[in-house]
C-alpha cells in the first residue's frame, strides 16, 4: 500500500515542518508515499488541480469537517480494511482554506473529520501524519499508542 498526501499550499513554519518531517519519517517505516502540494488559488482552481492529480484507481480519503469522526482505533480499523481489500494507493486530500468544490466531495471515497475543531492547515497535516503513524502502531500492537 502506497499513500499520497495531496494538499493546498506549503508548509511554511520551521516548527510545523520540524514535526510535519517527524511524523512523516516514523510513518515511513509502515508505508510508502508521496507529498504533492498545490498552489493556493481559487477554490474551483484548487479543486480541479485536485481532481488532476488524483486518478480513478486510487482510494481517495478527504479529509473535511463534515467527514466522518473516528477514534485511533477506527482509523487503524478503517486502514486494515482498505489494506484487506487489496488497495493499492490512498489519496489523503486536504483543501484550501475554502475548503473543496462538491466534485472533489463526490469523488472521495471516505470523508474524514479530524476534530469538529478548526485548524491551519499546517496543525491538520502534523495531525494527519501523526494519527496515520499512530494507526500503524496500533495494527502492529506497538506501545506508541497507549
Amino acid at each position: 500500500m502506497k499513500f499520497r498526501f495531496v494538499w493546498i499550499g506549503k508548509t511554511k513554519d520551521k516548527n510545523w515542518q520540524a514535526l510535519q518531517a517527524e511524523y512523516l519519517e516514523r510513518l515511513s517505516h509502515f508505508v510508502k508515499f508521496e507529498i504533492t502540494e498545490l498552489r493556493d488559488d481559487t477554490k474551483e482552481l484548487e479543486s480541479k488541480r485536485i481532481l488532476e492529480k488524483v486518478n480513478q484507481s486510487q482510494f481517495v480519503c478527504l479529509l473535511d469537517v463534515k467527514g466522518q469522526s473516528v477514534s485511533s482505533h477506527e482509523l487503524a480499523g478503517k486502514i486494515e480494511i482498505w489494506q484487506n481489500r487489496g488497495l493499492k494507493e490512498i489519496a489523503f486530500v486536504i483543501g484550501g482554506a475554502e475548503g473543496v468544490a462538491s466534485a472533489v466531495v463526490e469523488r472521495a471515497d471516505f470523508s474524514l473529520s479530524l476534530s469538529l475543531l478548526t485548524f491551519t492547515h499546517e496543525t491538520a497535516r502534523v495531525i494527519l501524519a501523526e494519527q496515520l503513524y499512530r494507526a500503524f502502531t496500533i495494527i502492529k500492537g506497538f506501545p506508541y499508542q497507549k
